[in-house]
């Protein structure tokens, strides 16, 4: 009760001490003027306007100069007393015009050119003039639809699904809003904190999208969200190379404060570049930006949506130093038949210039949530939200808002719980075929998951096991007196030719540990054990999927397989600084096996098959049952890992260094009878590099060998992933065009490396064809080298981005010195394909009931 009567005491003292100013922003024919800045004369206190032109923000009692501000329109200033109660203004502001009459044109040029020149000179200046600032950050985030298909890519869209989207029966209206108040941090060169005091997500109790939305067009490359919007970025209108990416009109000039603000439009050179399209305005002598209202679409190469609409206010915070005060971002997305829209406003206030900040106030933490910040009563909204809702937002925040009480204050009745499980409909059998199953049971004291993968997606064809039946169940739930995940897969697999049924299991425990002390650390458990079928290569460089096509098409049975009893014990930790490590200790029985059918579609391709052997030379590699216990462990560190921290968990934003990696593993003899005696070791550097303009590097470059190969098998040679199907195998871990296993080698030391390099636009950009179909080139190439006898070197050339999903390459190899051959891969690259990996059955143990 004390800590509530401090609240209440706490609220009527905040309220009593400060006032609004509110009202409403017409343009001189009547028409409503949506999101015009509205601002405190000489300071940073303001807002912006909604949608609807309504304003609203506080100020404690007395005299005031408010300023009316909008791209296009006069500037318009008012004075008002505060005393005790709120206060209403009006502003009804003309269109800007522009005076043309003191221009005067030399040689040709437009003088905008010459106002850009000198913007340019000075951008560094103003990029680094501040090495110091703090403010305070308004946003409200939303997302509405105005479209959306009864189906999508052929999935229906089921009305239960469009009624827990929020939408109306015209499948119509927002479907995500939130606000945000934080304080942000900023110290050059690239120091930046955002403390999030409060978030708001209507009907839900989460956070909002919160994330740094500085957007600052004194950079020469400028990024808006997210890379994938466009990995190059796009090019600022006055960045250093500006003027060969952008002409420049002058339309005219106006006043504000007794100085001259020049208006210049912003036009691409050249279609399909990353350039903007609008108006930027500098002001005169000074030649800083007053404001800008730019552009961005398809053919500016933006990706994923259609349009992005930029507006940015700056005013002045300090002495000759000016800052965004209003930034408004807007997309269009027109895709697959939904038409989307969204709407993002960042208020910027209370500008510190050059504060002293606590030495710990920078840290690896780039984001952090209050504990309190998504508690906030609507009151306190209300209270110190900077511009008013729509009415559209608030009746989205009182519908959504109070189902989501009622669905969590009902959450754990039986009669929510057997609703959910009615919800999910009866099994229907033949769904396993093709869909698979995947089943929750929700319980009062807790839920688990169940279910099998498709069981078309378990039939394969090998010259060993012929037809191959396999089905892969899961059961999944979270133990809450350990606070672990678990879960049981057992897999089956029958060949209906050699009549062999191999059985085994993973039982798996998954835990994340926050409470100790703040920091991320997940750590798994995995006991495995039974008969299955392996690869001699571990990594499977070749998919079950890709030797059944090219077997019975073509007589290439070029996967190679062996039988075994086994056991393994793994455990894996991944620590918050970007450290990960793996021990296993693994047993093997290991039987060889030989083909037992040479069933192809075309008779003449029997030719092609060949034993069940990695190497030719079963003379000098014989293949003969043996046994082996090996001990193994991986470590690797991507430091300089940074984080959103959130009141209860944490989520990584990446790092700029490279992965290092290493792994070791030995044979040890005697051991349940192990045959095996050796030692080997790999070392490895990776990364992705985005280079902006210049496209994104990828890279791995690794050396690696035995110590001791006294006995070992051809399972425990070292292994270049090889790939002689049309299809591509991963990229930056393979080789396009080399055999699976004659590389294989038991040497004291290799060495290999994969580079590829996507020019994301670069060069296609200038070819008409492909600029207009989006699709980009990529290049690179993958070598190894063991000694003068065993090397290799493949180059390619390929393009990506077609339907955003696929790519092609041509790739050229060399053997040992000499021209092998050539080929074409085809697999997943672009803005959607990119983002694709080919993956086995992960998803049984991917769900997590936490």
């Amino acid at each position: 009760m004390p800590k509530a009567l401090l609240f209440v005491f706490l609220l009527i003292a905040q309220t009593s001490s400060a006032q609004k100013i509110y009202g409403t922003v017409f343009t001189d024919k009547g028409d409503l003027l949506p999101y015009a800045s509205v601002t405190v004369k000489g300071t940073s206190i303001g807002t912006s306007a909604n949608d609807k032109a309504k304003f609203s923000f506080s100020v404690t009692p007395g005299t005031y100069t408010v300023v009316c501000q909008h791209i296009g329109y006069k500037t318009q200033e008012k004075s008002i007393t505060i005393k005790n109660e709120d206060a209403e203004l009006t502003f009804i502001i003309s269109g800007q015009q522009l005076d043309m009459a003191e221009v005067v044109v030399s040689n040709a040029e437009d003088p905008a050119y010459e106002i850009i020149r000198q913007a340019i000179k000075k951008r560094s200046f103003y990029s680094g003039q501040v090495q110091a600032f703090e403010c305070g950050l308004y946003t409200k985030d939303m997302m509405k639809l105005r479209k959306l298909p009864k189906q999508i890519l052929g999935r229906k869209i089921k009305e239960e699904e469009v009624k827990d989207m929020g939408l109306d029966s015209s499948r119509k209206g927002i479907i995500y809003l939130s606000e945000s108040i934080a304080k942000v941090y900023v110290k050059q060169p690239d120091k930046f904190k955002m403390e999030v005091l409060s978030s708001r997500v209507s009907g839900s109790d989460g956070f909002g999208f919160t994330f740094p939305t500085f957007i600052s067009f004194y950079q020469n490359n400028i990024s808006v969200f997210l890379d994938r919007l466009n990995p190059r970025g796009f090019v600022s209108p006055i960045a250093d190379a500006a003027i060969s990416m952008y002409k420049y009109k002058y339309l005219g000039s106006f006043y504000e404060d007794g100085k001259e603000i020049n208006s210049i439009k912003v036009i691409p050179r050249r279609s399909f570049e990353p350039a903007f399209s609008g108006v930027i305005n500098i002001t005169d002598g000074d030649w800083r930006i007053h404001s800008l209202d730019l552009v961005l679409t398809k053919t500016s190469q933006l990706e994923i949506v259609d349009s992005l609409h930029i507006i940015q206010l700056h005013v002045p915070v300090a002495k000759d130093i000016w800052r965004v005060k209003n930034q408004r971002i807007n997309f269009t997305f027109k895709q697959f038949g939904i038409d989307a829209i969204g709407n993002f406003v960042s208020v910027y206030s209370d500008y510190n210039i050059n504060p002293i900040f606590a030495k710990n106030r920078f840290d690896k933490v780039i984001v952090k949530y209050d504990t309190a910040s998504n508690k906030k009563p609507v009151a306190y909204w209300d209270s110190i939200r900077p511009m008013p809702l729509e009415i559209e937002e608030r009746m989205d925040y009182e519908i959504k808002d109070s189902l989501f009480q009622v669905n969590k204050d009902s959450i754990i009745s039986q009669q929510s719980v057997d609703s959910l499980n009615k919800k999910q409909g009866r099994v229907k059998v033949y769904n396993v075929f093709h869909k698979g199953l995947n089943r929750t049971k929700y319980t009062i004291n807790g839920n688990h998951s169940w279910g099998i993968e498709p069981l078309l997606l378990g039939l394969e064809y090998n010259t060993v096991e012929g037809l191959v039946l396999s089905a892969y169940p899961y059961y999944n739930r979270y133990l809450k007196k350990i606070k672990t995940n678990f879960s049981f897969e057992p897999s089956f697999r029958y060949g209906l030719n050699n009549t062999h049924l191999n059985m085994w299991a993973d039982i798996i425990f998954r835990t994340r540990d926050w409470d100790t002390d703040k920091k991320i650390k997940r750590q798994t458990w995995t006991f495995s054990g039974g008969k299955k079928v392996s690869q001699f290569n571990k990594d499977n460089p070749i998919t079950s999927m890709a030797n059944s096509i090219s077997t019975l098409l073509y007589g290439d049975n070029y996967m190679k397989i062996y039988e075994n009893y086994y056991g393994s014990v793994n455990f894996s930790k991944r620590y918050e600084g970007g450290l990960r490590f793996n021990v296993n200790a693994l047993y093997e029985d290991r039987i060889p096996l030989d083909n037992t059918t040479d069933f192809v579609i075309f008779k003449n391709n029997q030719k092609n098959l060949t034993p069940n052997f990695a190497y030719k030379d079963t003379v000098a590699y014989p293949s003969v049952a043996h046994q082996a216990f090996i001990f193994s462990f991986d470590i690797s560190i991507k430091p300089g890992q940074r984080y959103i921290q959130y009141p209860n968990r944490k989520m990584s934003l990446g790092s700029n260094y490279p992965t290092f990696s290493f792994s070791y593993s030995k044979g040890i003899p005697g051991i349940f009878s192990s045959d095996v005696n050796f030692d080997k070791w790999r070392f490895s550097i990776s990364d992705d590099k985005n280079l902006k303009l210049a496209g994104l590097l990828k890279y791995k470059i690794g050396i690696g060998g035995f110590l001791n190969s006294k006995k070992a098998f051809i399972q425990d040679y070292q292994h270049f992933n090889g790939n002689r199907v049309v299809r591509a195998s991963e990229y930056v871990n393979s080789f396009q065009l080399a055999p699976y296993y004659d590389n294989s080698t038991i040497s004291s030391f290799y060495t290999y490396g994969h580079l590829e390099h996507h020019f994301n636009g670069l060069i296609t950009n200038k070819i008409p064809l492909f600029k207009r179909l989006n699709w980009n080139l990529a290049g690179g190439g993958n070598a190894f080298y063991v000694n003068s006898k065993n090397n290799y070197v493949e180059v390619f050339v390929g393009l990506e981005n077609i339907l955003k999903l696929f790519r092609v390459d041509f790739v050229a190899a060399y053997v040992n010195g000499r021209s092998a051959s050539t080929g074409i891969r085809i697999g997943t690259g672009g803005i959607l394909g990119g983002n694709m990996r080919v993956s086995s059955r992960n998803r049984r143990s991917s769900i997590s009931l936490q």
